[in-house]
């Protein structure tokens, strides 16, 4: 195995959520447009799909919750690598709604297992090594797998490239889940034994209020419910608009705005604070839910789709941010409480908003929807400004 540094680290770190963000949860999205067209596959049943993916990523959530010793932790983060590669290849081998269902459910797991134990392993690595953690970095995988999903998938059915079928799609995903498993699998190093002592003196007394933690956990909940909602339907959404076989590159664009986004928040973060840039997020990201109900212009929806992707992964990453400065050696367990609320919105919000565009032929009741809910987040947001004024 390759000599541990900072810069392996952060590649293997940054493969695992291409792999288990990008391909695992993400590459769905672009996909739907495809399996619509030639399996004829329904609104509602592509929620549903979604739906299951995010009951697996609860089922992954409580299983992390469930391990303490670090040595498990990173068995089952490399047996999410393997189980990444495998729920996606299962999409392409059988047409029946069932296996899908357990090929997503099997990909939800696979995604918080590579998500939370991932990141927890390359920051422990970090902080036991004395290197500055610039996080950022890590947070980009994250939309480098959406740009590279959405690549995948484009080229496997260009006619003058691969030209190959919604199955052909799904196997060009699971090899190239192959090939960025290796790092993610080989460069990230085994615990220290040294590594395996967790601080037990954990100062309380600077934390914030139970009142602050709960408007923070409504405020996530509201933006779960958002983000998924774009997050599984934006490629149909342009399909919808009409932009005829754009869907795909649509959700590309999300992916080069979220890559570089956890650099640029954190900076405005800085600046502004951490509570007023999660602010502007909402902001942004109720403005990208109403460009795409008000404009059917290319340029309104390519604007629809870059303001998305940035401001989606700022709150995100500013969550995360703002929970390891407030909460310190807690903060995983508490990264877990507020996932838990999202996870139920994820699960929720993809299922209604598949089953209403059946039925109205569009995601503007959805995309309505979910921006009052984002108001509310808003609303929860500035009252968490209150409580830290006194």
């Amino acid at each position: 195995m390759i000599k541990a540094n900072k810069y392996t680290v952060f590649i293997a770190g940054i493969s695992a959520l291409v792999l288990t963000m990008g391909v695992g949860r993400y590459a769905f999205t672009p996909m739907i447009p495809y399996m619509e067209a030639q399996m004829d596959m329904s609104e509602s049943l592509a929620g549903w799909l979604a739906g299951w993916a995010y009951i697996g990523y609860l089922t992954g959530l409580f299983i992390v919750w469930l391990i303490r010793d670090l040595k498990l932790k990173d068995y089952f983060y490399r047996y999410g690598l393997f189980l990444a590669v495998f729920s996606t290849a299962i999409m392409g081998m059988h047409e029946h709604a069932l296996v899908w269902y357990l090929s997503r459910f099997f990909a939800g797991i696979a995604t918080a297992l590579g998500f939370m134990l991932g990141t927890g392993l390359v920051l422990k690595w970090l902080l036991h090594h004395n290197h500055e953690t610039e996080m950022g970095l890590h947070f980009a995988g994250i939309g480098l797998g959406i740009i590279l999903g959405a690549i995948v998938v484009d080229v496997a059915a260009k006619e003058a490239l691969l030209n190959l079928s919604w199955r052909g799609q799904w196997f060009a995903l699971a090899g190239f889940g192959l090939l960025v498993a290796l790092p993610a699998m080989f460069l990230l190093p085994l615990p220290a034994e040294e590594q395996l002592v967790e601080s037990k003196n954990i100062d309380k007394t600077n934390e914030p209020s139970t009142k602050w933690l709960v408007l923070l956990s409504i405020a996530y909940i509201c933006a779960g419910f958002s983000n998924t909602v774009n997050v599984t339907f934006t490629s149909l959404m342009a399909e919808y608009v009409p932009l005829i076989g754009k869907g795909t590159l649509m959700w590309m664009f999300v992916g080069l705005a979220a890559a570089p986004a956890p650099f640029v928040w954190e900076r405005v973060a800085r600046r502004i604070g951490h509570l007023n840039a999660i602010r502007m997020a909402f902001v942004i990201n109720i403005v990208s839910n109403l460009l795409m109900v008000f404009s059917t212009a290319y340029a309104a929806v390519v604007f629809s789709a870059l303001t998305f992707g940035f401001a989606f992964m700022g709150i995100v990453s500013l969550v995360l941010t703002i929970v390891g400065k407030q909460y310190g050696y807690r903060s995983t367990q508490i990264m877990a409480q507020l996932t838990l609320g999202y996870c139920i919105a994820q699960i929720l919000s993809p299922i209604l908003a598949g089953t209403i565009a059946e039925h109205t032929g569009s995601f503007h009741i959805s995309l309505y929807m979910v921006s009052i809910i984002m108001v509310l987040g808003f609303v929860c947001l500035t009252l968490m400004k209150n409580q830290e004024s006194q």
